[in-house]
């Protein structure tokens, strides 16, 4: 069987990235432009800098990668790119230079949700995936738990109703004054820290569901820190950074096992940025052991945003013809239910 070859393109948020992935599974190059300190001054990602930086870089990461790779735009099969959700004019600049490239080339052209990208960096790091199973989704702007029946057929079992579990983390860590992301500070600081000291809610919602809400404990922790600075209280950092974790990673744990159960799935992944987390891990690691599960989570650079993780995605729209025309456009809200 010939390989194919996907020149992919991810830039719906901070990250300006490209990456040339063989037959879905094999990465040959993957390119990655930051901009977390540029963004750090502002506390969070400025949108209108961010599409600046992406006009900025999109070119030179694309050669990149094809060169890292040793390979030229001819030698591709075709090309991917991320087409929502995410920031408009982020994802503008990278939903044109794929267009571009796609008709100067004459190559077919590969629209991918974002949420697809990452359930599929599971893949490249894990080979032997195969479905059906379960993935829990946790980044700055996603959370979802998704039934992956086989390639390209999903379930959305739930989903976040306000902030995303990233944003989450970044807002309290900003509340707290620690510097952004706020993530991987917040999981360092809480390894020093007494979550029992500090009771935070845990927000289950209606019985049964899957679905998750983050606005009420990002609340909670903004008025213990005004209670306690109004009245002159000590605040002990690293005992709210661990009680916001405890209280985050629980109920992200005990709706992704229930799931588990409840759709008879042996096989758990998790994706996105916070499957970074380390106390996020362990606990799932820990459930999926007393229950006789198997867990899979990318290597960091597969859980922040990349393009090799949407080069895998597309692979498998590539072999089910699923392509896109040239009016191929940026989507920002793209909802989950638009590649069920």
């Amino acid at each position: 069987m010939k390989d194919t070859l996907i020149l992919a393109i991810e830039s719906s948020c901070d990250e300006t990235a490209a990456a040339v992935v063989k037959n879905g599974r094999e990465v040959l190059s993957n390119v990655v432009s930051t901009q977390i300190a540029i963004h750090q001054k502002f506390g969070g990602v400025v949108p209108e800098v961010a599409s600046r930086k992406h006009m900025e870089y999109i070119n030179i990461v694309i050669s990149e990668a094809l060169e890292q790779a040793q390979l030229s735009l001819q030698d591709i099969n075709a090309v991917a790119v991320t087409y929502g959700p995410g920031l408009v004019g982020s994802l503008l600049v990278g939903v044109a230079a794929a267009k571009a490239l796609a008709f100067g080339a004459g190559k077919p052209l590969i629209g991918v949700h974002h949420i697809e990208g990452h359930i599929y960096g599971n893949f490249l790091a894990h080979p032997e995936l195969k479905p059906p199973m379960l993935c829990l989704v946790v980044s700055g702007g996603h959370t979802n738990i998704v039934l992956i029946k086989e390639h390209g057929k999903y379930v959305s079992l739930g989903q976040t109703r306000d902030d995303a579990v990233g944003e989450a983390f970044d807002k309290v860590a900003r509340a707290m004054g620690l510097p952004y992301p706020g993530g991987p500070v917040i999981d360092k600081l809480a390894r020093e820290g007494h979550g029992e000291n500090i009771p935070l809610p845990r927000a289950w919602l209606e019985e049964g569901s899957y679905d998750f809400s983050f606005s009420g404990l990002k609340s909670a922790v903004l008025n213990y820190l005004n209670k306690q600075k109004m009245q002159n209280l000590p605040i002990v950092q690293a005992d709210v950074a661990a009680a916001f974790q405890e209280s985050v990673v629980e109920v992200l744990v005990t709706k992704t096992m229930r799931a588990a159960e409840e759709y008879g799935m042996d096989t758990i992944l998790m994706a996105g940025g916070v499957a970074a987390n380390s106390a996020l891990r362990e606990a799932l690691a820990a459930e999926c052991a007393k229950a006789g599960k198997k867990l899979y989570y990318p290597p960091l650079e597969y859980c922040t945003d990349n393009a090799a993780m949407i080069g895998a995605a597309a692979y498998y729209k590539a072999l089910r013809g699923d392509f896109a025309d040239l009016t191929l456009n940026a989507v920002p809200q793209l909802p989950f239910s638009a590649i069920i």
